[in-house]
């Protein structure tokens, strides 16, 4: 298994002391050692790789080799956050194949990991949990049932829908889960959820009463220039700077009179 951490413990401390989570994707070395080096609390191996790194319309096409490649990379370049390893599509079909890929991600180097469901999801954590391996759950929009549900959906809308994501997130605590991501969901919802379990929160677009956020790195620094969520805000462009370096290396090749 992979080196142990005490970060999973601090996490729900951070819940319980009112400070906020900081969690950010990496999918590399470098991008790894500038997080941690920044202070971020979590690195996420998120399969939203799929998208921003390997070109893939949509994350149900990243495979578990990719997942453990990735996830060694960023392993190499962290020492202080907790990396968390995403299970792709169909890699938790079964409490079974959940134990067998989820031990490949923690061999990586993952500290723990997370995988899209909620009460469906109960016996797949139970599992984990019970093995040793921390599992985070992963409930509102999941962008694993993009094609069946055609696209990408708020959640919590209604008044059923809102209870439903309530006893999704009551379902996967009591099964023993550490944390529950929040994707896409009313922020009232939201804070309904955090307010309703012991556990931390970490949203993505369901407003700012989570215990944490996360985002997409690429959408954070203006990396990935073709699609911004709209509930991103870029602190950076380093898709313009990218695109300035190479026109201004292109010229100085090209230009006999002007030194590289």
């Amino acid at each position: 298994m992979g080196r142990l951490t005490p970060d999973v413990p601090q996490l729900r401390a951070m819940k319980v002391r009112g400070e906020k989570i900081a969690m950010l994707t990496a999918y590399d070395y470098p991008a790894a050692r500038l997080l941690d080096e920044a202070g971020v609390d979590v690195l996420l191996v998120g399969d939203s790789l799929g998208m921003v790194v390997l070109g893939y319309p949509d994350t149900t096409l990243v495979t578990m080799d990719e997942m453990v490649h990735h996830t060694r990379a960023v392993a190499r370049g962290a020492t202080r956050a907790l990396i968390l390893g995403d299970m792709p599509y169909r890699s938790y079909e079964t409490p079974e194949l959940a134990l067998e890929n989820a031990r490949r991600l923690i061999e990586a180097g993952a500290h723990a990991v997370k995988l899209e469901g909620g009460t469906a999801r109960v016996p797949q954590i139970r599992a984990l949990v019970a093995a040793g391996i921390p599992a985070m759950a992963h409930i509102g929009m999941m962008p694993q049932n993009v094609r069946l549900e055609g696209g990408y959906r708020i959640k919590g809308k209604t008044p059923e829908q809102a209870e439903a994501l309530i006893a999704d997130a009551a379902a996967v605590q009591a099964a023993g889960a550490f944390g529950i991501l929040i994707e896409l969901v009313v922020p009232e919802v939201a804070r309904r959820i955090t307010a309703s379990v012991n556990i931390p929160t970490v949203g993505i677009g369901a407003g700012a009463d989570c215990d944490g956020q996360v985002l997409v790195l690429h959408d954070l620094i203006g990396l990935f220039p073709w699609f911004t969520p709209k509930f991103a805000k870029p602190r950076a462009r380093v898709a313009e700077d990218i695109r300035k370096a190479v026109a201004g290396y292109i010229e100085a090749t090209k230009s006999p009179t002007k030194a590289l």
